[in-house]
């Protein structure tokens, strides 16, 4: 058996998004634009965030994939693959975190 992946998710949320089923929530969310995809995003990583600290394991478990779906519907929403986002992280593994913080330009 094959382990589902981000890819394999992406690629149901671009079908999704391109389909014609009036019952797709993914499709729906995604007509509403980036922003409220962005807001629902949000919505989920709080909520991810409270079940961390209150020491929930499954219902962080079942918050982090809401999270998961909803950063990659933005991402695809706003016209971001998840491939570059990968090529992002993977270019960061070649220093550290404070290096690569350090590297970004001020604001």
């Amino acid at each position: 058996m094959t382990q589902f992946t981000l890819a394999d998710l992406d690629a149901i949320i671009a079908a999704r998004a391109e389909s014609n089923d009036e019952k797709s929530y993914t499709r729906k969310l995604m007509g509403k634009g980036v922003a409220k995809c962005a807001q629902k995003l949000g919505e989920e990583a709080v909520e991810a965030a409270i079940a961390a600290v209150q020491g929930d394991r499954e219902e962080l478990t079942g918050e982090a994939a809401d999270v998961l779906y909803h950063l990659l519907v933005v991402l695809k929403t706003a016209g971001v693959s998840l491939a570059d986002v990968m090529a992002e992280l993977e270019r960061r593994t070649g220093q550290t975190g404070l290096e690569e913080k350090a590297a970004r330009p001020s604001e």
